[in-house]
C-alpha cells in the first residue's frame, strides 16, 4: 500500500525545493505546495503519534490501518505498531548536541517529564548519507582532545588550572569527563570570553588552526552565537560522510548532525537529551548524568553494512545495528544492468522508500499480482500479507542516464542471528 509521509517543518532544515525532503514529500504527494522560504526538515515514515504517515488510497493513519489488522499488516496478533520510524533528513544548520537514553531511563524521564520526554521508549538510530553529510559523533580519542586544548589558550582559561592540569598528567576517560563537565557548566560570562576569543583567532589567522575546526566553528557562531555546544567540537569526533556511508547512535552516545541529507532509521521515540547548538529546552545535567565517555578515531564510529545474500541479492547491503527494533537494507541497481531483481519482505512487513528512479519500475508479488509502480519519492508499506518474496521490475531509459536505481527498505531487525 502507498503511503504519504508527514513532513516536519522544523527551523534547521533545507529551503524550499533546495531540500531533498521537500523534493521527494512533493514527489509523495502532488497536493503539497513547496513553499521557497519554508523549512523542510524532516519527512517521517511510520506510525509514531507526532507524525503518523497516511494510506494514501483511504486517508487512514498508517497507524489505524494497522491496528485494525495486526495479523495481516505486521504479521502479529499481540503488537499493534510498528517497532522502527523511517525518516528522511535535510539538514540546513546544525541539530543540538543530544544524546538518546536507554529503555530504562527513557521509561524514567518519561515519568517524571512527560512534557519533554513525551514516550517510554528508547532512540538507537541508524544515518545513511544521500550527500556529502557532517555531524559530530563520539569523543575524539583522549590525547586528541588534551592536544587541540593546548593549541587553545582561550579553552584552557575557561578550564582552569586544576582540570588542566589533571587532564595533562593523565588524559584518560576522567580527565575528559572532568574537563567536560567543567564546560558545559561554564558560567556564562566566562564561557561568552572563551568563544570570543576563540573566534577572532580563528578569523585572523585562520590558516594556523586545525583542520576543519575554524570554517566549522564560525559557521556554528554566525548560526548559534555564543552557545556552549560550540565549544564540544573540540571534544567530539567531526565525521564527513560521503554518500552511503553510515553511522549508528547507540544510546548515550553524544552526536550532532551538522549539514547533509541522509535516511535515518530508529526506534520508535522521539526522546532527545539536548545539551548545546539548539534554541530548545537544554537538559545539560541529564545529558551529564548519561552521556558516555567512550572515545575512538572518526572511523571507529562508521556503520558497516552486509551483502546477506550474495548469489540472490548482490545488490542489496543491509545495516544490521545490535537492537531488535529496526534494520536497514539499501537497495542499489544498476539500470542498465539489473532489469529484474527479487527483494525480501519479513513477516512483519516493511517499508520502502524510491530515493532514486531514472526509468520505470513496478514492484509485483509473488503470484504476477501489481503492487505499485515505482518512481522517486514513492513509499510503500509493504505488510505481512504481500508474502515472503517480491518482485522489482525495471526499464531502461532511452536519455542515457545511468543513474542506478536506488530504494531503502525498513523493517523490524531479525538478522542479528544470521
Amino acid at each position: 500500500m502507498e503511503i504519504v509521509g508527514a513532513v516536519q517543518c522544523y527551523e534547521w532544515g533545507k529551503l524550499g525545493n533546495g531540500s531533498l525532503v521537500a523534493q521527494l514529500a512533493r514527489a509523495n504527494d502532488t497536493g503539497l505546495t513547496v513553499e521557497p522560504d519554508k523549512p523542510y526538515a524532516e519527512l517521517w515514515m511510520g506510525d509514531h503519534v507526532n507524525g503518523p504517515a497516511t494510506v494514501k488510497a483511504s486517508g487512514q493513519s498508517l497507524a489505524k490501518t494497522i491496528q485494525a489488522d495486526p495479523v495481516g499488516t505486521i504479521g502479529s496478533e499481540t503488537a499493534a505498531s510498528l517497532p522502527f520510524l523511517l525518516k528522511v533528513l535535510s539538514i540546513r544548520k546544525a541539530l543540538s548536541i543530544q544524546v538518546h537514553p536507554d529503555k530504562p531511563e527513557a521509561e524514567k524521564l518519561h515519568r517524571q517529564f512527560p512534557d519533554v520526554y513525551k514516550d517510554p521508549n528508547h532512540k538507537p538510530e541508524l544515518a545513511i548519507a544521500l550527500t556529502d553529510f557532517q555531524a559530530l559523533c563520539g569523543f575524539r580519542p583522549y590525547p586528541e582532545i588534551l592536544q587541540l586544548i593546548e593549541e587553545w589558550a582561550p579553552l584552557q582559561t575557561l578550564l582552569g588550572p586544576e582540570t588542566l592540569a589533571r587532564f595533562r598528567a593523565n588524559p584518560d576517560r576522567q580527565a575528559v569527563q572532568c574537563a567536560y563537565e567543567q564546560l558545559m557548566r561554564s558560567e556564562p560570562e566566562a564561557l561568552n570570553r572563551c568563544i570570543d576569543a576563540i573566534a577572532e583567532r580563528m578569523r585572523s589567522a585562520p590558516t594556523n588552526a586545525t583542520g576543519e575546526l575554524p570554517e566549522l566553528f564560525l559557521r556554528l557562531t554566525t548560526d548559534f552565537d555564543h552557545d556552549v555546544g560550540l565549544l564540544s567540537i573540540f571534544f567530539l569526533n567531526v565525521l564527513r560522510l560521503k554518500p552511503g556511508e553510515a553511522i549508528y547512535l547507540a544510546a548515550n552516545v553524544p552526536h550532532a548532525y551538522l549539514e547533509g541529507d541522509c535516511v535515518e532509521c530508529m526506534a520508535c521515540s522521539d526522546n532527545v537529551v539536548r545539551a548545546g547548538l539548539t534554541p530548545k529546552f537544554k537538559d545539560v545535567d541529564t545529558l551529564l548524568r548519561l552521556v558516555s565517555y567512550e572515545c575512538g578515531p572518526p572511523a571507529a564510529m562508521l556503520a558497516r553494512a552486509r551483502l546477506l545474500n550474495e548469489d540472490t541479492q548482490p545488490y542489496t547491503r543491509t545495516f544490521v545495528p545490535p537492537v531488535p527494533d529496526f534494520a536497514v537494507s539499501e537497495i542499489r541497481l544498476p539500470v542498465n544492468v539489473a532489469r529484474q531483481y527479487t527483494l525480501d519482505n519479513p513477516i512483519t512487513g516493511s517499508i520502502l522508500l524510491v530515493a532514486g528512479s531514472p526509468g520505470q519500475a513496478t514492484l509485483t508479488a509473488a503470484d504476477g499480482q501489481p503492487i505499485a509502480d515505482l518512481r522517486l519519492g514513492t513509499v510503500l508499506y509493504l505488510p505481512s500479507s504481500a508474502g515472503r518474496t517480491l518482485h522489482l521490475q525495471l526499464t531502461g531509459t532511452d536519455d542515457g542516464n545511468d543513474e542506478p536505481f536506488l530504494a531503502f527498505q525498513a523493517m523490524a531487525n531479525d538478522f542479528a542471528a544470521k
